[in-house]
């Protein structure tokens, strides 16, 4: 239905427009509207009517055409439509000065932050074009690039930075993909064909590099014994015990605990699936909580780092393996428990599965499994710290019953 009373007469203002968020249409009269995506770009757009029909024309993004910019557009197309002329063709002859690729990256960026859920990433998206194709199409027009500017980007990354010249192909392909639709380019996406005159890449590791479960005992009992900061040694023995992630544990923070529950409960926000997670602690991990907290002080991080307002570094465990010499990773001993638990116990797939966080694919199995199956994941945990104090590796409980 059409709202009753008289249309609206520039209802928008810079301060409203920054502060809706919301997907949808947003009226400022005449025919003008701020469109917001879901992705929570925003948009203009003229709704007039042209020849009989009507008609949305696009005026550009936010970030390229202001309030005014688009005030004054929408009056001079609405007069030429009334005047019986063609405003798309005119808009085609007026169009906005085309953007560098650094103008057009830039925009792209401030399109899509708010969709990211992760500001690391956000500022990654930027700083890998900052630092590899602005140096060669940064001040090259978006209409100007074609597959070999693309190719002069990638080819000195694409052997010896395999996985970064991957995803700088993905970004410039997203950058001239936004410039075709906002009319600044006729011609296809040149990304698309540039594989070809590139090399083959060596195959991706598809793993973490991972510890032999067996050898897991010996290097907690390593650990212990010192090498390291304390702090540093009772976040990675954590880590191990409860097979959690590593920025789950050096983010962890004392509100999250139940230590007389003997629970971790890590919110969404902090997991990969987004989904809260709990985490049963074995008597073990108490007690490297319990010592934690007497080096944490007053801070709200339960592995502070040198300040104490500040958890520890993410290098913090990779500096620990590299001094005791060891090709493996942090990460990798998830896949240690994993296979520990698989081969050496008899719990069942599902109470391993949810002990590593891992998202059911299975839609009618994900369905029936509601509960976290905490009481039972309880005991696992409980087994595996008994199999990583046990004095050789070949000693490993096994659940009975």
């Amino acid at each position: 239905m059409k709202p009753k009373g008289r249309h609206p007469e520039k209802a928008l203002n810079p301060a409203r427009i920054r502060a809706t968020t919301q997907p949808g249409r947003y009226a400022d009269g005449n025919g003008l509207y701020l469109v917001v995506a879901p992705s929570g770009a925003k948009r203009w757009v003229l709704r007039t009517v042209v020849h009989g029909r009507r008609r949305d024309i696009g005026l550009g993004g936010l970030q390229l055409v202001s309030l005014s910019e688009a005030r004054e557009q929408a009056v001079q197309l609405r007069k030429l439509a009334r005047d019986g002329g063609d405003p798309l063709a005119e808009k085609r002859k007026v169009r906005t000065v085309v953007p560098t690729f650094a103008e057009a990256a830039v925009i792209v960026h401030a399109d899509h932050k708010s969709a990211w859920r992760n500001s690391k990433h956000a500022d990654q998206w930027i700083n890998t074009l900052r630092d590899y194709a602005f140096p060669y199409i940064g001040d090259r027009r978006v209409d100007h690039i074609d597959t070999p500017e693309v190719l002069r980007v990638l080819s000195p990354i694409w052997l010896t930075k395999p996985e970064t010249a991957r995803r700088v192909r993905q970004r410039i392909g997203t950058v001239l993909d936004w410039a075709k639709a906002a009319g600044f380019r006729s011609e296809g996406n040149p990304v698309e064909g540039v594989s070809k005159g590139l090399p083959r890449q060596p195959d991706r590791k598809s793993h973490h590099a991972a510890m032999p479960y067996a050898d897991v005992p010996e290097f907690v009992s390593r650990l212990r014994e010192g090498g390291t900061s304390e702090i540093n040694r009772l976040a990675f023995e954590f880590l191990i015990l409860t097979a959690a992630r590593t920025s789950e544990v050096l983010k962890a923070e004392w509100t999250e605990f139940d230590i007389e529950g003997a629970l971790w409960t890590v919110p969404a926000a902090r997991m990969k699936a987004k989904r809260e997670h709990r985490v049963p602690l074995s008597a073990r991990a108490v007690t490297v909580l319990k010592r934690a907290q007497e080096l944490s002080g007053d801070s709200r991080f339960v592995f502070a780092g040198r300040s104490s307002d500040k958890p520890l570094s993410n290098m913090a465990f990779l500096m620990v393996l590299r001094r005791m010499n060891l090709p493996v990773t942090a990460h990798g001993f998830r896949s240690a428990f994993s296979d520990w638990s698989a081969e050496r116990t008899n719990f069942p797939r599902e109470v391993c599965e949810m002990a590593l966080a891992h998202t059911v694919k299975n839609k009618a199995e994900a369905a029936y499994r509601r509960g976290d199956l905490l009481e039972k994941r309880r005991e696992l945990m409980a087994t595996w710290e008994a199999f990583l104090s046990s004095e050789t590796s070949n000693i490993v409980p096994l659940r009975i019953g």
